[in-house]
C-alpha cells in the first residue's frame, strides 16, 4: 500500500517596507509584515511584524513575533513574543507570552487556560 505524504506549505507571504494595505487579510500560511496594514489579519500560521511593520487592527493567529507596532487586540493560540522594540496598544489573549525588556505593552492580558476555566465554571 502506498503512503501519502502531505507537503507543508513553506511559503511566507510578505508585505515589504513602504507598502501600505487598507483592508482585512486572511491567509493559511505564515505572514511577515514590514509595511503598514490598516485592517485586521487572521492567519492559520505565524505572524511576524518587522521593526518597520505597523498594524492598526486586530490580529488572530497561531504564533506571533512582534518587533514593530500593533494598535489593536491580539489573539494567539500558541506563543506571542514581544521583542524589545515592540509597541502594542490593545488587549491580548494568549496561551504563552514572552516579553523582552524594552517592549511596550498597554492593555490587558488574558491567558487561554484562564478563559477556558471561567467558561467551564459558567457552564458554557
Amino acid at each position: 500500500m502506498a503512503k501519502t505524504l502531505e507537503m507543508e506549505n513553506t511559503t511566507v507571504n510578505t508585505i515589504s517596507n513602504g507598502t501600505q494595505i487598507k483592508g482585512d487579510i486572511i491567509a493559511q500560511g505564515d505572514f511577515r509584515l514590514d509595511g503598514r496594514l490598516d485592517g485586521n489579519i487572521q492567519l492559520n500560521g505565524k505572524l511576524v511584524v518587522g521593526e518597520n511593520g505597523t498594524i492598526k487592527g486586530n490580529v488572530v493567529c497561531q504564533n506571533a513575533n512582534i518587533i514593530g507596532r500593533v494598535d489593536g487586540n491580539i489573539s494567539v493560540k500558541e506563543v506571542l513574543t514581544l521583542h524589545a522594540t515592540a509597541v502594542v496598544k490593545g488587549d491580548i489573549l494568549i496561551n504563552k507570552l514572552a516579553i523582552e525588556p524594552g517592549a511596550s505593552f498597554s492593555g490587558t492580558c488574558r491567558m487561554l487556560d484562564e478563559l477556558q476555566k471561567e467558561n467551564e465554571e459558567a457552564g458554557e
